[in-house]
């Protein structure tokens, strides 16, 4: 039996993660990490996110570890997860609020990343035109708790379902603020440190990064100090359907990633 990893073919995961304009997910579930202060800060003062010659490593190691972790085989997914929760572990961070050192992988910290993650991943997705209804989103919430469970949490702790997904986040908010210290995703988007032969795509990062701020619940962009307002919401569906119907025409071979396109040969077999 072929070993597909935590989800398959069968899975909604599959079907949703190899779709183009969840890049804009990706920034999404960046901006919604950084609203939780021990999260953030665990990333400020032990990443290189903020240092122009390292951000483009980070970014790439953090893509092929969505990569192993969405379409790896199980074996390939525990190696990824043993390294992720070891350095986790072996790290400690400081919260200037209360003094405290705190290690970076408790599992408050863990669970709102990880929270964050899937709700930008779905939200996107569903804004975007991709296809899902509401059993399949209910789904796709669930299949994620294996996501979960790689990177140190237990699964039936953290939401199963999109209802819980919300209950989570509503529940949250009275604890998330945008740390003083850390310099505004937006700010840094304009200078964003990309190899030399992605020079021609710098001018699209902004642009991205507003859409990514766009799609946060208006809650969200007013802690990042953003305007939050109905039509708002409107542009970023518009624009979010209107550039996932664009990338709808690009053939499949450019579209998708390499990964993306043996799944999707996977599962039309």
């Amino acid at each position: 039996m072929t070993d597909h990893g935590l989800f398959g073919p069968r899975s909604v995961t599959w079907r949703v993660m190899g779709e183009p304009i969840l890049l804009v997910g990706g920034l999404r579930a960046l901006l919604m990490q950084g609203l939780h202060p021990r999260a953030m800060r665990g990333v400020l003062q032990h990443s290189a996110l903020m240092d122009p010659a390292e951000a483009w490593s980070r970014f790439v190691r953090t893509t092929e570890f969505v990569r192993v972790r969405t379409y790896g085989t199980t074996a390939e997914v525990e190696r990824a997860g043993r390294r992720v929760r070891k350095i986790h572990a072996s790290l400690t961070a400081h919260d200037p609020d209360t003094g405290e050192e705190y290690r970076l992988d408790e599992p408050e910290a863990l669970r709102w990343v990880h929270v964050g993650e899937v709700d930008s991943y779905l939200t996107v997705a569903r804004r975007g035109g991709v296809k899902l209804s509401d059993d399949e989103a209910d789904a796709f919430v669930a299949e994620w708790r294996r996501a979960a469970e790689v990177v140190g949490l237990a699964p039936d702790t953290v939401p199963g379902t999109v209802g819980e997904l919300r209950d989570y986040i509503e529940a949250q908010r009275p604890g998330l603020r945008f740390v003083p210290e850390a310099a505004h995703p937006l700010r840094l988007s304009l200078n964003a440190p990309l190899p030399f032969i992605l020079t021609p795509l710098r001018a699209a990062v902004p642009a991205l990064t507003m859409l990514a701020f766009a799609t946060l619940p208006r809650w969200a962009r007013r802690l990042y100090g953003l305007p939050a307002t109905p039509v708002g919401d409107l542009w970023a569906t518009a624009t979010l359907r209107a550039l996932h119907t664009g990338l709808g025409l690009v053939p499949a071979q450019v579209r998708y990633s390499p990964a993306a396109r043996e799944a999707r040969r996977i599962m039309a077999a």
